[in-house]
């Protein structure tokens, strides 16, 4: 049990220190794109990353996800796995063509939408295609616990994308394309790197075609696509409402308080990134006394995580100040929501991995959206009246209650003794 435990946090640690590199980066952009690009210009940032979010949702179908947890099935081969994560490719590679003709076909209607004009948003296909590819090469390396691996692609990713950022915007005064096109090479270059990487270690076959591992990945990715797309709305629809509501410039403002709250995010993610393969092994033994332990400690967990939401509301305006500067003032009112939101999303995450475990996916997918809706809801109510301020309390309030809702469906899914151990049941 001591050598399960070290491993985890082990892992958590890599993880976590890879992250914190990895959240630097961009945190040492942003004070300098902040002076660079006007509110206006980096409201069309923040539409592209929202589009490519969008886009990210559909492109490959969730097939990843079904290629990660293919790794855990009984007595699967490298030969074998390497079959499914070429047809997973063959459906990135065949999703992003038809998304792409889907733009070149319905460019205005989108781009009145998102603001951004067809090229931009071809070019978001692009780049969400190239990280749907890197993608794959991630999850082989987090759910062998090459935590090392994983975290130096990550971090040489962000200092590559940073690097041609400072170069194309404060060198080349591009303004917002500048950054645009940083994020489309950079991506486009570490997929080109990934593909390379599977197919040394030999977990890629190009020439490959499998109907029934086809059937099996979009069995268990498609219905993942409406719990992506409710993640989208909402964590990412309320920058376009913003902008059609009250300007892209209050987007770009908004969007500087997410970026900031995003460090939270990272941090969640870290974590995850070495629990969820560790609890998928200690549910596979069914016992007992480790699954009060993992409640136990998930409890824990929680208080943690909700006193760092309260300390953002004190801290929170004024790291605004000092990173942002004063165009970027008004983000701080909002700031202490968002991480309040971010708090939220990392709480969901201890649950959500019962319900990947379980495959029961299509049980996820109905409760994203359907708080996905109550999102958008809450925003087209709450936006004209308050502002920005009204669409970081909708985001905070939707995921609340996401979590509530995550929790219902992971016991469901699968049983945990959540409150035999809150009574005192947990005797590890």
């Amino acid at each position: 049990m001591q050598t399960d435990k070290g491993s985890l946090f082990k892992d958590s640690a890599v993880y976590l220190t890879a992250n914190i590199i990895n959240a630097v980066i961009p945190f040492a952009l942003l004070p300098i794109l902040t002076r660079y690009l006007s509110p206006d210009k980096y409201g069309e940032v923040a539409m592209f990353q929202t589009l490519l979010a969008f886009l990210g949702a559909l492109v490959g179908l969730e097939t990843c996800s079904a290629v990660s947890r293919k790794y855990f099935d009984e007595g699967v081969t490298n030969k074998e796995l390497s079959e499914y994560i070429a047809v997973s490719l063959q459906v990135i590679l065949v999703s992003g063509t038809l998304l792409l003709l889907v733009i070149l076909a319905g460019g205005g209607v989108l781009a009145n939408v998102f603001k951004l004009n067809t090229v931009f948003m071809c070019y978001a296909v692009i780049t969400a295609v190239a990280t749907a590819c890197l993608q794959l090469r991630l999850t082989q390396w987090q759910v062998r616990k090459k935590a090392k691996q994983f975290g130096a692609f990550q971090n040489l990713q962000s200092l590559i994308n940073m690097i041609i950022s400072l170069i194309l915007v404060v060198g080349m005064k591009m303004g917002a394309s500048g950054r645009i096109m940083a994020q489309v090479w950079t991506a486009v270059l570490f997929a080109l790197i990934a593909i390379c990487s599977l197919q040394t270690d030999g977990l890629l076959r190009f020439i490959s075609w499998k109907p029934s591992y086809m059937k099996d990945a979009l069995s268990y990715g498609v219905p993942l696509v409406p719990h992506s797309i409710g993640i989208i709305l909402l964590s990412m629809i309320d920058r376009v409402i913003i902008a059609d509501k009250i300007g892209i410039g209050e987007a770009g403002i908004y969007m500087v308080a997410v970026q900031l709250s995003m460090g939270l995010y990272l941090l969640f993610a870290s974590l995850n990134n070495a629990y969820s393969p560790w609890l998928f092994m200690k549910l596979t033994t069914n016992n007992a006394r480790e699954k009060r332990m993992i409640v136990k400690y998930t409890y824990v967990f929680y208080v943690g995580v909700l006193l760092i939401a309260l300390l953002s509301f004190a801290v929170g305006p004024w790291a605004v100040n000092l990173l942002a500067g004063a165009k970027y003032e008004r983000a701080g009112r909002i700031i202490g929501w968002l991480a309040l939101s971010q708090c939220f999303l990392g709480m969901q995450y201890s649950v959500v991995n019962f319900i990947y475990y379980s495959k029961r996916t299509g049980l996820l997918s109905l409760s994203s959206l359907g708080t996905g809706v109550l999102n958008v809801v809450l925003l087209l109510a709450l936006v004209p009246r308050m502002k920005i301020e009204g669409a970081a309390i909708a985001m905070a309030v939707s995921m609340g209650v996401r979590f509530l809702i995550l929790w219902a469906v992971a016991q469901k899914s699968h049983p945990m003794p959540w409150l035999v151990t809150l009574n005192g049941g947990c005797k590890c």
